[in-house]
Order: structure tokens, then sequence, then C-alpha cells
């Protein structure tokens, strides 16, 4: 069995970049209804989920790219612990049955990338390799 070990940082940058662009997917939904509307999301949006849409296309725009990896993730992870307690732990303390168990997922895939970094694939990495 080969080692897997040696793609680690890159299937770390995999798992970046995906998380970004489906975090930032419901920023857009949020605030372009695109690619539609985003179920549940009360029109016209609050201020609060204004502010959430854009940490949302901002940070997950920031986190596709790898720039300020760790700082970014550590915010919006805290943003969708906020998102979990506000708007789904209310319904029910299952998430599976409130509908947060998005909120969660992205909390703790971006709690872990705040303490790993961006992975190989990351402008973090690239201004790091500079001389």
């Amino acid at each position: 069995m080969p080692n897997l070990a040696v793609w680690t940082p890159r299937v770390l940058s995999l798992l970046r970049i995906m998380a970004a662009l489906l975090f930032m997917q419901h920023g857009l939904m949020k605030l372009f209804a695109f690619p539609g509307p985003q179920p549940g999301v009360p029109s016209p949006l609050p201020m609060i989920l204004v502010v959430a849409a854009w940490m949302e296309v901002v940070g997950g725009g920031l986190l596709a790219l790898g720039l300020f990896t760790r700082p970014v993730a550590f915010l919006v992870s805290g943003e969708m612990a906020a998102a979990y307690f506000m708007a789904h732990f209310p319904k029910s303390f299952y998430p599976a049955l409130n509908g947060g168990d998005a909120a969660v997922l992205f909390c703790f895939v971006f709690l872990y990338l705040a303490f790993a970094g961006g992975g190989e694939w990351s402008l973090d990495a690239t201004v790091r390799k500079r001389p």
C-alpha cells in the first residue's frame, strides 16, 4: 500500500477549496438568490443575515484561495456556531431534525482549518515560500 501521508497537504487543500465553495454558495443564495433562493431565509434579509451572507461570500472566497486561511477559518467557524445555536438549535436538539447539520459540519471543518492551515495548494503556502 502506498504511503498516503505524502498526499495529506494536497487533500487538505482539496477539503478547504470544496468546503469554501459550498460555503460561499450559502452567502450567494442569501444575497443574490444564486443559484436560487436559500430555503427558509426571510425576505428582505434582516441586517444580521446580510452580515452573515457577506462573511460567507468573502470568507468563502478567501478560503477557496487559501489566503489568510487560519484567521478567516476561525472567524467563519464562529459564525457557523452562532448560526447553529441561534437558528437551528431552538427547533430541536438533533441537527438532522433541525436542519443544522451543514452548519455543524462547516463549523468543525473550518475550526480544523484554523489549526491546520490551507495546505500545499494555497496562497498562504505560496507567500511563505517566497525568499
